[in-house]
């Protein structure tokens, strides 16, 4: 019996240098949105490095202070340094939703691989499963957890996870299904490859631009809403630095006519939601071999 030859595609996470240089090839705005999220992360990685002031001291012989030599954005309420604590706030502020997309990524792509790999009764009780955890919205179940185990950011990490999974894995069923169908998925079988095999080292790499996006996306949503928690009071507690926690702490600052305590972290969540965002998406295009919109 003569051997099979794969004719289908080649995993789309390919190394080739034709696909590493479109790649690299960035619009201006995806250039600005890049080096706006390099300057965010190394300036959350060097915080305990390029902070002036421990961002978790108050001074409250310099409450409420303008920009000066000594404070660059000036102080809150509390006397904490407004520069030191926007660089420790990213920390957390970034590793939060990081491991939000992290775990949800991971539980969804398995659970949506698997469901429409093996089909049948088994994906019909996946899909309800789905559905049930589409009812819960993410912010609602990250308060819920608060309320069982406490205020900080380990418990909405956790709720917020379960509650984005559901649309990844979502997307990745549909998108397996749709790969199943393709002549290439055929000739493997026909060569006695494994369902696992072809699942994991052919159809993963397959979806992997699309899911990409969907990640995110994810990742702003996630940052968004932790910060709502904090602003609320409900996820990182003082005095640990965290962009959300500084709204909420800076609003007699406002008051007093000193609002770049509250403005500026605000304006850190909008810019780094949006660069995610462009970035992610522009990634997700080029590895997929679609031309990326204007």
């Amino acid at each position: 019996m003569s051997s099979v030859t794969v004719s289908g595609p080649r995993p789309r996470f390919g190394g080739a240098a034709a696909r590493l240089a479109a790649v690299a090839r960035l619009t201006w705005p995806v250039r600005i949105c890049a080096a706006l999220l390099v300057l965010v992360v190394l300036g959350a990685v060097s915080a305990p490095w390029l902070a002036p002031y421990d961002p978790a001291s108050g001074d409250l012989s310099s409450t409420l202070a303008g920009m000066s030599g000594d404070h660059w954005l000036g102080t809150d309420a509390g006397g904490h340094d407004t520069f030191s604590q926007l660089l420790a706030g990213g920390r957390t502020s970034l590793l939060g939703p990081l491991g939000v997309v992290v775990f949800s990524t991971v539980s969804g792509v398995l659970a949506g691989l698997f469901s429409a790999w093996r089909g049948g009764w088994v994906d019909a009780l996946i899909g309800r499963v789905l559905d049930i955890m589409f009812a819960f919205p993410s912010l609602l179940l990250a308060i819920l957890a608060v309320a069982l185990f406490g205020k900080g950011l380990g418990a909405p990490v956790v709720a917020m996870a379960i509650a984005y999974m559901p649309y990844t894995a979502r997307l990745v069923r549909g998108l397996t299904q749709q790969e199943k169908m393709r002549p290439y998925i055929a000739a493997y079988r026909v060569q006695g490859h494994s369902g696992t095999f072809i699942a994991l080292r052919r159809v993963l790499p397959a979806i992997g631009p699309t899911v990409l996006a969907q990640s995110t996306v994810n990742f702003g949503y996630a940052l968004l809403d932790l910060a709502a928690l904090s602003f609320l009071g409900l996820g990182v507690q003082p005095p640990t630095a965290d962009w959300g926690a500084m709204i909420n702490q800076s609003q007699a600052a406002v008051l007093e006519g000193q609002p770049l305590s509250a403005v500026l972290p605000a304006l850190l969540v909008v810019v780094v939601v949006v660069a995610v965002t462009v970035v992610g998406e522009h990634f997700g295009d080029r590895l997929s071999g679609r031309e990326a919109k204007a």
